[in-house]
């Protein structure tokens, strides 16, 4: 993680697209083969799965649970949803949907008709109480996540089983995110309404509305996440017997352990060591996928000298970004970029160079950090009323290529008169506590949408109203604790816009926005690496938002 979802999107599995048109046959039972297109699928097996982070909680609505490997692991393969993604992001209906159809109004609403087959785990159907449930639990709940969206619904009315209707209080353009592909899902009002939602989910739960679930102790804490089939699924039953995840948070002795044979995946942190040991093993699948991600400098802007934008433009400025893209990804993919604009390259439709300015020139450094009165000491750093300009930076401890990009910092920024202090975290602290808590100056980490939607970077994660606080109970994903009108009123009237040329003229101003007020620096578009064994078959392959373990019920041995 890297920024948590939308940090960080999901899918229960696909209808059969084209991608996974290959394996959709029938589902069959656990002990026999299915004819599919391309041959007999034998059923059974376990495939073990090396993990990097382990979830907070499994509460997926809730603040504590930010972590992207907890969203593929267990919201993606669990949860029923309305809209997911395929590889191309596009949004597809899941199958627990026949369809969900706008009405601009005013008011917008939304009217979403369940498929009659869609039922969860102890074979009760999944009906509209599950929308009003959801709904009305993170609109109107305690320490969520996210309300972006939800608290924009006046009511969600139950006219029949099968059919639940969303109103708005005013237009909310990314409504094919709500309900599943934000991350969230629709949740079983039928085993969880009048409980603690929180405390019957956050360590695991053995109901599903997808087509794995967890076994009773299917999490062991600090060792390993189990996923069995859902004997009630409605789509495409899974063919392995079973899925084991091994919790292995460094990704050299993950990369090791998959060459000994000890995994048969692995979904690593994209390291340069990879190269030297996992990229050319015999009977094994190396791949990287462009994503959805962008991995950056966060700057807090309410901790001096962050405060000041002529500081955070001249560290735009002493920064070389192609240098450190060029080591860090070089062996792995030598055709990366820098990143040039407050997002991925893969949002075509979106994506400027609005940042291609900042190149290292320390003539404009100078310039600028004497524009606001700073000189430089004996020591040739920057100073100013006796302090100097000392910066101190939070990553995820024993991520090796966040630890070399910050190597490569210091000794760029020192060059240009800055002291920067390595001081990294375990994954749970940085992203559960100090980053949404404020307590941070300067921050390394990857967004990972969980959609396809220009929203996911922007209002989202640099609107004023997404400041962490107690208007919005601390949940806002505004990290960076930016205010500018110039963001809000780009970014925020392009969440409400449902003109599809209107609505990408004020994201491209929000991003030009950006650009001028730096609130974080961006470094890659960080692609992801997926390896695994060719004894594993099916349509293995990563998911741009919704990682790789997205169509998992078709893979086998």
């Amino acid at each position: 993680m890297q920024r948590l979802r939308r940090a960080p999107g999901l899918l229960v599995v696909l209808a059969c697209v084209s991608v996974i048109a290959a394996a959709c046959g029938s589902s069959g039972s656990s002990s026999s083969s299915t004819s599919t297109t391309s041959g007999a699928v034998k059923h059974g097996g376990t495939l073990i799965v090396g993990a990097e982070q382990e979830p907070d909680c499994m509460d997926w609505i809730g603040s504590c649970a930010g972590s992207s490997w907890g969203t593929w692991m267990g919201n993606v393969t669990t949860m029923a949803k309305v809209y997911v993604t395929d590889p191309d992001n596009n949004y597809v209906l899941s199958p627990a949907m026949s369809s969900a159809t706008l009405s601009a109004g005013p008011p917008q609403k939304v009217t979403y008709t369940i498929s009659p087959k869609a039922k969860w785990s102890d074979g009760q159907p999944i009906t509209s109480a599950d929308f009003q449930y959801t709904w009305d639990q993170i609109a109107h709940g305690k320490d969520i996540y996210s309300t972006q969206g939800y608290s924009d619904i006046s009511s969600v009315d139950t006219p029949s089983p099968n059919v639940a209707v969303a109103t708005f209080i005013k237009p909310y353009a990314p409504w094919k995110d709500l309900f599943g592909a934000d991350g969230f899902g629709i949740l079983p009002s039928h085993i969880l309404k009048g409980q603690d939602r929180d405390a019957a989910m956050k360590n695991g739960y053995t109901w599903s509305g997808g087509p794995w679930m967890m076994p009773a102790n299917g999490w062991v804490k600090g060792q390993s996440i189990t996923l069995v089939p859902n004997p009630n699924y409605y789509a495409q039953k899974p063919y392995l017997d079973k899925v084991v995840f091994q919790i292995i948070t460094d990704t050299s002795s993950e990369a090791k352990a998959y060459q000994t044979g000890q995994f048969m995946m692995i979904y690593p942190q994209p390291q340069v060591t990879l190269a030297q040991t996992v990229k050319n093993l015999p009977n094994s699948n190396f791949k990287v996928y462009e994503s959805l991600n962008f991995e950056g400098v966060w700057f807090n802007l309410q901790k001096p000298p962050l405060n000041d934008i002529n500081v955070r433009q001249a560290l735009g400025y002493a920064t070389d970004r192609d240098l450190i893209v060029s080591q860090l990804f070089g062996p792995i993919d030598p055709s990366l970029k820098a990143l040039e604009d407050g997002m991925s390259p893969g949002l075509t439709k979106y994506y400027q160079s609005n940042f291609s300015k900042y190149k290292l020139d320390l003539t404009k450094v100078d310039s600028l950090m004497k524009a606001s009165g700073w000189a430089k000491n004996a020591a040739g750093y920057w100073a100013k009323n006796g302090q100097e300009a000392d910066l101190t930076v939070k990553s995820t401890a024993g991520n090796a290529r966040r630890e070399l990009m910050e190597q490569i910092l210091q000794s760029q920024w020192k060059t240009a008169g800055f002291n920067l202090t390595v001081a990294n975290e375990q994954s749970g602290t940085l992203f559960g506590q100090d980053l949404p808590g404020g307590n941070f100056q300067i921050g390394i980490y990857a967004q990972t949408p969980t959609s396809p939607d220009p929203s996911n970077s922007g209002c989202i994660i640099f609107c004023t109203v997404n400041i962490p606080g107690p208007a919005n109970q601390n949940s806002g994903e505004n990290w960076d604790r930016v205010s500018d009108p110039s963001l809000d009123n780009s970014f925020g009237p392009a969440d409400t816009e449902l003109n599809d040329a209107t609505r990408t003229s004020e994201v491209q101003k929000g991003q030009q926005a950006l650009a001028n007020l730096v609130p974080f620096l961006p470094l890659d578009p960080l692609p992801s690496v997926l390896v695994w064994s060719s004894k594993v078959q099916g349509p293995v392959g990563n998911n741009p938002t919704m990682g790789p373990f997205w169509n998992m019920n078709y893979w086998h041995f």
